[in-house]
């Protein structure tokens, strides 16, 4: 895991770059929830992703193009609120950032 989480600094998007430059691994688990979040966050987890499977996982939809955007922004909001350390990653639901032709 990484050394930031150790050092207690806040990854960032340059520390992943940075990471790999240095051919360190790069740990990533998915979370949608605070105390998933927390978990994840305090055994060292680099990256957390909040995927559009929480259409599945969280909403009981059978695909992900039901979720909305505010749908996902209160999942990482939750997430955001668990962590200290870890970078979070959060997926835009299908449809929400291109027009329809």
């Amino acid at each position: 895991m990484s050394t930031y989480t150790d050092s207690n600094k806040k990854i960032t998007a340059q520390s992943l770059v940075s990471m790999k430059k240095q051919g360190e691994k790069i740990s990533m688990l998915t979370a949608y929830d605070y105390t998933t979040a927390k978990i994840l966050d305090e055994v060292g987890i680099d990256s957390i992703l909040i995927g559009d499977s929480a259409s599945n996982i969280m909403a009981g939809y059978a695909t992900t193009i039901p979720m909305t955007l505010e749908q996902m922004i209160l999942y990482a909001q939750s997430v955001v609120r668990g962590i200290k350390h870890a970078l979070v990653i959060c997926d835009m639901p299908f449809g929400s950032y291109t027009k329809s032709y």
